[in-house]
């Protein structure tokens, strides 16, 4: 793809000054600040109206103050109006070294936003008579799970995709270097990690690995759960994940610049990534690979992921084009807890899921959010999928900052909900 244009050139360059006044503390000249990214915002529609570009005015320079005031290096976003983009935008450095600036057409790996597409993914598996999302998983796989505190209860993909299956992440072992590998992807092959993960003979087996809870009654958060369900995925359809997802999900969707693994996309577009550090530095990380791909692997741009949302939030399709039945989407973004059958730990109301997609924020918005090392995303819509939000950080922040991302995207939120008003 064709490098920045002009005009995007010119916010950057007035992005990177601004940045630089912010932590200089020096005074701003405010009508320069209007004028410089009234040239430089690029918005999508054609929405015109004087109302319009005041919140242009104002969405940039917001966003601007809130990354210097967070230290974020680079950030890229998108709005979604009754389905359709209507604007998107980057700011900051995708590599801060090289003074690369972020855009929409940078990639990153999206953490667990990759679980909605691990499930669309499964989905199209159901559409193609190979899975059920109500079979024991221990009919699809070449090894057997069984939950040692509740040997005979079967376990499901609708539980894998609800995280109520009683599977678990045992932490002090998820997040070691047995599964995140710097600078290449992962050599251990899934299946091999799987079985020797939950299988008593397995090198990595211990009963913490499962929930004293019967699958269904308990929901508990689980990437090795959707790392499984990725894998049987693989076995049923005799594809990898990343071969199958780009036949059914990425070509369909014009997704070019996505993919799962370092060594399949364009790693000169890929954004480098950092952390905060206790001391307040801003410190850059390698780029990963890891052993669990379908929990948290997949690497896409805003302009790509856009793509994908608005065929989920539009019945399966995008560009008249049929990607997913329109069933099959429905039963995706159903909520399957209702006060008649839920896990025993959620109240419907505030939290409820569909497969591999779940309400967030009090049970205000759909969707699915992301975070890894160096790495937060959002992919967010209301219910009634009228606003609809992607953003993407490169940066990772401490525990305490995490309200920072959310109010990032807050601004963001309430600026479609502008653009949506004065079009109606």
């Amino acid at each position: 793809m064709a490098g920045p244009s002009l005009r995007q050139k010119n916010l950057f360059d007035f992005q990177r000054s601004f940045l630089k006044s912010f932590k200089m503390r020096a005074p701003l000249n405010t009508i320069a600040l209007f004028i410089y990214i009234f040239i430089g915002t690029q918005t999508y529609g054609q929405r015109t109206d004087q109302t319009h570009t005041t919140s242009k005015i104002s969405i940039d320079s917001v966003i601007l103050k809130r990354m210097s005031d967070a230290q974020l290096v680079g950030l890229g976003a998108a709005i979604i109006i009754d389905k359709q983009l209507v604007w998107s935008n980057g700011y900051g450095y995708s590599n801060r070294e090289n003074k690369i600036p972020f855009t929409t057409s940078t990639i990153m790996n999206i953490a667990s936003v990759s679980k909605t597409i691990t499930g669309a993914c499964m989905m199209k598996a159901v559409e193609q008579g190979k899975l059920s999302l109500d079979e024991d998983i221990n009919t699809y796989l070449p090894f057997k799970i069984h939950n040692p505190f509740f040997p005979k209860e079967k376990i499901t993909l609708r539980n894998l995709a609800t995280h109520t299956s009683g599977l678990n992440d045992r932490f002090s072992f998820y997040t070691s270097d047995t599964l995140y590998v710097n600078g290449k992807d992962s050599q251990e092959a899934l299946g091999d990690f799987l079985q020797n993960y939950f299988t008593p003979s397995g090198k990595y087996y211990s009963k913490e690995n499962f929930l004293d809870h019967k699958p269904g009654t308990f929901r508990e958060y689980s990437n090795l759960g959707t790392a499984l369900a990725g894998y049987i995925v693989e076995v049923r359809t005799g594809k990898k994940l990343n071969d199958y997802s780009r036949e059914f999900l990425f070509k369909p969707l014009k997704m070019d610049d996505t993919g799962w693994l370092l060594s399949e996309i364009n790693l000169k577009k890929h954004a480098r990534l950092y952390q905060k550090q206790a001391d307040s530095s801003i410190k850059r990380i390698p780029l990963y690979g890891m052993t669990t791909y379908p929990d948290g692997g997949v690497r896409t741009s805003v302009n790509d992921l856009s793509h994908f949302f608005i065929c989920l939030l539009n019945n399966g399709k995008f560009q008249n084009r049929q990607v997913l039945r329109d069933k099959t989407v429905q039963e995706m973004l159903r909520f399957q807890f209702d006060d008649a059958h839920k896990p025993e730990n959620i109240e419907p109301a505030k939290l409820n899921s569909g497969i591999f997609w779940s309400t967030k924020m009090g049970g205000k918005r759909i969707g699915h959010n992301g975070s890894d090392f160096g790495v937060r995303t959002f992919m967010l819509s209301d219910l009634n999928k009228e606003v609809a939000v992607i953003l993407f950080f490169n940066t990772s922040l401490l525990e305490n900052d995490e309200a920072k991302f959310f109010d990032i995207y807050n601004e963001l939120y309430q600026y479609g909900v502008k653009i949506r008003n004065a079009g109606h």
